[in-house]
């Protein structure tokens, strides 16, 4: 009988072929496990790098907090120690994530390179973003207001109560929250309302042009004296400051601190109106002279101008 199949010597090769794929096969898996242990050796590492990181931050800004608390300029200005605490923790993050990304295999000078270039982008982008950060730094050196002062922007008042690098956030009288870009800010004119320790109350009152001009002077000085919030120094002045049309304003001054200025104005304003006319001193309308000058003569008559006088 004769065997069919395949002759022994035409088997080697075969064989021999399929020693070196399998060999080839086991040298890359191999390396692919080679690979796939040193990229978790190196993210664990890089896991650990980054939770440290956070962990240094947070070390790092309460420590900066208490170091420079004990500064006496940074300890009076709250905000410009937020900042300071706020920029060490960011670089203490930035230095951390470096050494995340080092550990990953990432060159970092590439990236450096790159962040140069989609610098440049972002920021022709982003012009008015970086003005408000360019305004808040210089408000942080300049320190026109400070957190808790009572400002005025541009006719908007309101407690300052958060300064950062793009805005400044107001609490007005009504307990309304405004944010104002820096830039803004930095640009208008900014009063502080509660920057000194003291405040003039200036009021105005009219008297009719045959009123004693005296007498109204010294009820509406009274009035300031006896004020409990009034101080001595600077003493209170009254003076007559304007002629007007129909009456005669009187102004007085008087020197309250900064924190009784709002509640001393209306207290003044009320008892002042009520004090002209227990003394029997008009405070008049304002009225308007039609003259006619048919049958011989002009005939003055006087007519009240105010439509909310007649309701």
């Amino acid at each position: 009988m004769t065997n069919i199949g395949t002759p022994p010597e035409s088997l080697a090769p075969t064989l021999e072929a399929i020693d070196q794929r399998l060999s080839v096969d086991a040298v890359l898996i191999a390396k692919a496990i080679d690979l796939l242990g040193a990229f978790a050796v190196n993210f664990t590492i890089a896991a650990i790098i980054f939770v440290l990181t956070l962990i240094a931050a947070k070390w790092a800004s309460s420590a900066a907090r208490k170091i420079l608390s004990r500064t006496r300029t940074v300890r009076r200005d709250p905000t410009v120690l937020a900042f300071l605490v706020q920029i060490v923790r960011v670089v203490v993050i930035i230095i951390g994530m470096i050494a995340v990304l080092q550990r990953l295999g990432v060159q970092t000078t590439s990236i450096i390179a790159v962040l140069g270039a989609a610098s440049l982008a972002v920021g022709l982008a982003l012009q008015g973003t970086l003005s408000n950060v360019a305004a808040g730094v210089m408000l942080l050196l300049l320190r026109p207001y400070r957190v808790g002062d009572v400002i005025d922007l541009g006719g908007v008042v309101g407690s300052v109560q958060k300064l950062d690098l793009f805005t400044t956030q107001l609490r007005n009288g009504n307990n309304n929250k405004i944010v104002v870009p820096n830039s803004k800010v930095l640009g208008d004119i900014i009063i502080n309302l509660s920057g000194q320790a003291m405040r003039r109350v200036e009021l105005k009152f009219t008297v009719g042009y045959g009123d004693d001009l005296n007498k109204a002077r010294k009820v509406l000085q009274t009035v300031a004296e006896n004020h409990s919030a009034v101080l001595k120094e600077p003493a209170i002045w009254t003076g007559v400051s304007a002629l007007l049309d129909s009456a005669v304003e009187i102004t007085v001054h008087a020197w309250v601190r900064s924190d009784d200025h709002f509640q001393t104005s209306a207290d003044m304003l009320q008892a002042g109106k009520e004090a002209l006319d227990k003394a029997g001193i008009e405070i008049p309308y304002p009225h308007q002279v039609a003259i006619n000058y048919g049958h011989g003569g002009p005939a003055e008559t006087e007519q009240a101008s105010l439509s909310s006088q007649k309701d």
